[in-house]
C-alpha cells in the first residue's frame, strides 16, 4: 500500500524506498479496489512494460491475500496500457494455510469514459521464507562474461529521445554473444542474457523479479526480426527470495511459428540460486 513518501537520498536505494516502490505503489480505495497512476517512467515507445505492470498487480495482490509473496502469477494482456490513472480489482479465491489465490484487473478508461481492462492475472501467494532449504536439481547458472566485458544501452547510439524511458532505470549488461542484433548481425538464435539490476542500485526483490522477467531486449531480435513483440500471456514461478547483488538473466525462444514465439526466462541471483522462471508467449511482427 502507499504511504508517505520518503525524501530523496543520494545514496544507493533500498528495498521499499526507490523508484520502483514509488511507482509501483496503490492506494487502497475500498477493500479489493486501488488506484495507481500508471508511470511514464517503464515504458518502451509509448507502451507500459508489462514486466513493470506485472510488479503492480503483484503488489496490489500481496495487500489483498494474507500471504506475502508471489509464487505463480500468469497475466493475459489484453489492451495496451498507457500511463496515467488505472483501476486494480482485485478478487480472493481461496485462502490456505500455506497458500492463497486470487486474481486481479487493470484496468484504465477510454476517451468517452468507459472502463477498458487492460490485464487480468491469475495468482497463488506463500511465504518464501517459510519454505524448506533442500534442492534437488539439475539446472545450472547461465555461463555470463564479467560486467565490464558486457554492454548497455549507454555503450550504443543515442536512442531516440522518449523511446525507451525504462532504459534509465535499469542496469542491463548484455552478453555480447547476443548482441549480433544491435550491430545488424542477428546470430539467427533465439537468445538474450543479460545482467540486471535497478539503476538506483535497489537490491531485488520477489516483486521485482516480476519486472525482471520481461526487461531485457525481445529474443527475436537475434532471430532478425525489427520491432517490438507485444505480450500475449506470461506467466512467472518465484521460487527463492533473491540475494543482494545483480542478478543475471537468460531468455530462449526455440520455436517461431504462425507470427508467435515463446520466451523462456531463468534469473539467478548472486549466490548462484534459480531464484525465478517464466515463459512468455508473443506476437511476432513479420515482414
Amino acid at each position: 500500500m502507499r504511504e508517505a513518501a520518503s525524501a530523496p537520498t543520494a545514496t544507493r536505494a533500498t528495498i521499499g524506498d526507490s523508484e520502483f516502490d514509488r511507482d509501483t505503489a496503490v492506494t487502497r480505495r475500498a477493500p479489493g479496489v486501488y488506484d495507481i497512476d500508471l508511470s511514464a517512467g517503464w515504458t518502451i515507445i509509448n507502451a507500459v512494460n508489462g514486466g513493470y505492470l506485472l510488479s503492480v498487480l503483484g503488489r496490489a495482490l500481496a495487500d489483498a491475500l494474507p500471504h506475502p509473496d508471489p509464487f505463480t502469477i500468469s497475466a493475459h494482456y489484453l489492451t495496451a496500457s498507457q500511463p496515467g490513472p488505472a483501476v486494480i480489482r482485485t478478487d480472493v479465491i481461496r485462502t490456505g494455510r500455506t497458500l492463497s489465490t486470487g486474481q486481479a484487473s487493470l484496468l484504465q478508461y477510454d476517451d468517452e469514459g468507459r472502463e477498458v481492462e487492460r490485464i487480468r492475472v491469475l495468482a497463488s501467494y506463500g511465504d518464501l521464507d517459510a519454505l524448506p532449504d533442500d534442492v534437488r536439481t539439475a539446472a545450472k547458472p547461465p555461463a555470463f562474461p564479467p560486467m565490464d566485458q558486457c554492454f548497455g544501452p549507454e555503450d550504443g547510439p543515442a536512442p531516440v529521445s522518449g523511446s525507451s524511458a525504462i532504459a534509465d532505470r535499469l542496469m542491463l549488461k548484455l552478453d555480447p554473444s547476443t548482441l549480433g542484433w544491435a550491430l545488424g548481425a542477428p546470430s539467427g538464435r533465439g537468445e538474450m542474457r543479460s545482467w540486471f539490476g535497478l539503476a538506483d542500485g535497489r537490491d531485488a526483490d520477489p516483486l521485482s523479479l516480476l519486472l525482471a522477467v520481461d526487461a531485457l531486449p525481445p529474443t527475436a531480435f537475434e532471430i532478425g526480426l525489427k520491432g517490438w513483440v507485444p505480450t500475449v500471456e506470461l506467466t512467472v514461478h518465484v521460487r527463492s527470495r533473491p540475494a543482494p547483488g545483480p542478478l543475471r538473466v537468460s531468455i530462449t525462444t526455440r520455436n517461431l511459428a504462425g507470427g508467435f514465439l515463446e520466451e523462456d526466462a531463468e534469473i539467478w541471483d548472486s549466490a548462484d540460486r534459480l531464484v525465478a522462471q517464466s515463459r512468455q508467449l508473443a506476437r511476432a511482427r513479420l515482414g
